[in-house]
């Protein structure tokens, strides 16, 4: 199983950009779909995005789509969200998640009982 670090989370203004770093330890990392979910006071737990073990298909909910994109480096154990024209509406801590898969094909998951290792996350704050 990997374990996972994210950072990158901070206090911006609305329309701003932030860049979520997740560093990853463990051998499997290659071996695990990766995603991205929020959590703000009060609320459940949402997916934000995922990415195949390879990084050839993504996923974003349809809130961040055009806004948020997710990318890992394999060479580095890294996986990354790119979050520009951030809004009030997307503020929370941010997680990073692993899911260790065999699964023959390309494959994402899409909710948090799917995933089976979490970071501790980061605080993402937008301000209007």
């Amino acid at each position: 199983q990997v374990q996972l670090v994210e950072s990158g989370g901070g206090l911006v203004q609305a329309g701003d950009s932030l860049r979520l770093s997740c560093a990853a330890s463990g051998r499997t990392f290659g071996s695990s779909v990766m995603g991205w979910f929020r959590q703000a006071p009060g609320k459940e737990r949402e997916f934000v995005s995922t990415i195949t073990r390879g990084g050839g298909s993504t996923s974003v909910a349809s809130s961040v789509k055009g806004r948020f994109t997710i990318s890992r480096d394999n060479a580095k154990n890294m996986v990354f969200l790119q979050m520009n024209s951030l809004k009030p509406e997307d503020t929370g801590r941010y997680y990073c998640a692993a899911a260790l898969t065999y699964h023959s094909g390309p494959i994402y998951f899409t909710t948090p009982n799917q995933y089976d290792t979490w970071g501790q996350g980061t605080q993402v704050t937008v301000s209007s």
